[in-house]
């Protein structure tokens, strides 16, 4: 049996089986390199000198966790998620949310529901870009909007389709940030050390169609599938005296514990603005450097020069920033040394012979397959940005056997790394919604974040995805 299909179907069944991506990863190296021959110290010097590859993206991840960190220190996403918090809880207010509604307060009540999904949605999509925090914004912003959400009878289900849908449809869309990396320097980058010249193609061009499947979950989710109302409890949250205690103190004029400083948030600005304009200027350039791992930089040294993060803090606010991104760093590194084992073991090109064979040519049925495999893959590992390393070096000689053309390779490869991410029970995608959601342990994560984001974006998304294959 072919090494390359034991090694990736050994990673799948032991990622559904909750080992760990990376000693999967390591393991189905191993087996993959034994079984085909090399012996186990070629296969392990081979896994070493793959490592490599994965360093810089790593590096980009870490240096944005960084970033982000220092960003959230200064207090700019605390000031974005109170001011919010002030504009619905007026607007609720105004809507007579604590009593009967008349006709009237019942349309602001609906103005107010559609202002705070427009709201949580805005901070979604900018946390991967605009301000690269992840989803670092959510306990800030959605525990203290629960009572809200409560008294308008909103179903959570919906706020987390919002949120998972900030959340992925981004990166997978926008080359920007988070999308650098997915996108640039994951998508784009090993397809390239696949083999398909990928000059002059715009990524957003290919990823158009499947992002538009994304919209059309959205759509489904907030004018269709949870538009009755779900009664909740307003049951207190913990901590949530002292937070209050702390945004009474930052719209003070005092300096207490929770006073946001005017100067760090002018600098968080400027580090931003920085960092995205660094990131415009490289990409438009079209230069062989990382403009993520440069943006990063600058905007870190903005805020280290100007003592927004003070010296003596700074190795506790760059520590825990790494640490944020430091997991899917190491998964990234690991998957590039399984991708060099395989591609080292000679039997890709058999298993996209048989592959062809086995499809006959009939481009719909193998972009079908190509996408179904992406789908359990990134379900069991949790992970897109993990994901492509391992399908990419079997999927690009397999699309180009088939004769798909480069857009359409490139959209069939970036919607089966994307399939999954939204519905898996292991992705920040959906941990990160649940964590706010589920603050008064009202909100089930399988029940409520996981089987609603898997119907709403994995079902369109995968009819998107194909209609691109055939398209593009």
């Amino acid at each position: 049996m072919n090494s390359v299909l034991i090694a990736v179907m050994l990673v799948l069944l032991l990622a559904v089986l909750r080992v760990h991506v990376v000693l999967a990863l390591l393991i189905g190296a191993v087996v993959g390199g034994v079984i085909s021959g090399l012996g186990f110290t070629d296969t392990m010097v081979t896994f070493q000198e793959g490592l490599g590859g994965g360093a810089t993206i790593a590096l980009s991840y870490a240096l944005l966790g960084a970033f982000a960190m220092a960003v959230a220190s200064a207090g700019l996403p605390k000031l974005l998620a109170d001011w919010m918090i002030r504009r619905i809880a007026g607007s609720s207010t105004a809507a007579g949310l604590d009593g009967e509604l008349t006709r009237a307060q019942k349309r602001a009540a609906t103005v107010t529901e559609y202002g705070l999904i427009a709201g949580i949605l805005a901070m979604a999509v900018m946390s991967q870009n605009l301000i690269p925090v992840h989803i670092a914004f959510i306990p800030l912003l959605i525990p203290p909007l629960l009572r809200v959400m409560n008294a308008l009878q909103m179903d959570r289900r919906l706020v987390a389709c919002v949120l998972t849908f900030g959340l992925v449809t981004t990166y997978m869309f926008l080359p920007i940030g988070f999308g650098r990396i997915y996108l640039e320097s994951i998508l784009m980058g090993n397809i390239s050390t696949a083999g398909l010249d990928t000059t002059g193609i715009n990524v957003m061009s290919a990823m158009w169609i499947p992002a538009l499947g994304m919209v059309a979950g959205l759509l489904t989710a907030v004018f269709v599938s949870y538009r009755r109302p779900r009664i909740y409890e307003d049951i207190p949250i913990a901590d949530e005296a002292k937070g209050s205690s702390s945004r009474d103190s930052a719209g003070g004029s005092g300096s207490g514990p929770g006073e946001i400083s005017r100067y760090k948030i002018i600098i968080s600005v400027i580090a931003i603005l920085s960092c995205f304009i660094i990131q415009l200027v490289i990409n438009a350039m079209d230069v062989d450097a990382d403009s993520l791992l440069i943006g990063a930089l600058v905007g870190l040294a903005i805020f280290m020069a100007s003592g927004a993060v003070k010296w003596n803090e700074a190795d506790d606010v760059f520590t825990a920033g790494m640490r944020m991104m430091a997991l899917i760093g190491f998964i990234m590194i690991t998957a590039q040394g399984f991708a060099a084992v395989m591609t080292a073991t000679g039997d890709i090109p058999a298993l996209v012979e048989s592959a062809a064979d086995l499809f006959g040519g009939n481009r719909p049925a193998a972009a079908l397959a190509i996408l179904m495999v992406g789908l359990v893959v990134t379900m069991g590992i949790g992970s897109s940005f993990s994901t492509l390393p391992i399908i990419t070096a079997i999927y690009v000689p397999l699309c180009m056997s088939m004769g798909f053309s480069p857009l359409a390779t490139i959209s069939i490869i970036g919607t089966a790394g994307a399939l999954g991410d939204a519905g898996s029970p292991a992705s920040d995608s959906t941990l990160g919604p649940t964590s706010g959601l589920n603050a008064d342990g009202q909100h089930d994560h399988i029940r409520d974040t996981v089987i609603p984001t898997f119907i709403h974006y994995n079902l369109p998304l995968l009819a998107a995805g194909w209609v691109a294959a055939m398209v593009l």
